[in-house]
């Protein structure tokens, strides 16, 4: 399949329910959202399983303040989507665009890879 730009209010609710979690700080909310064997991999580190993605999720949300805003959806495949978000705050450089890459199976995450858009 190719990729398909969408609407934000076209992700699937699992997505639009981590972005919305984790935006907010709502660690175990946004833990939810991934099956429990999932993977993340961010800033060059892998984290494995709901638990380890939990700590992560606490430390990203804590290290800096910032905020986001979704700049572009796209729809890669059946289960594979893309959000790209632009982050602001009080970390190194000050702003970012982000690609957030979502795998899902069975309406949860279950791998996430953020990268540089």
């Amino acid at each position: 399949m190719t990729a398909t730009p969408t609407g934000f209010d076209r992700l699937p609710d699992t997505v639009r329910a981590y972005l919305d979690a984790h935006a907010r700080g709502a660690v175990p909310a946004a833990a939810e959202c991934f099956t429990p064997a999932a993977v993340v991999v961010d800033d060059g580190s892998t984290w494995r399983g709901r638990a380890h993605i939990r700590d992560w999720l606490s430390r990203s949300s804590t290290t800096y303040t910032y905020t986001t805003t979704p700049t572009a959806a796209v729809r890669r495949g059946t289960d594979d989507w893309e959000v790209t978000q632009r982050i602001e705050g009080n970390f190194p450089g000050g702003v970012a665009d982000l690609a957030y890459g979502f795998t899902l199976d069975d309406a949860r995450i279950t791998t996430l890879v953020i990268s540089p858009a």
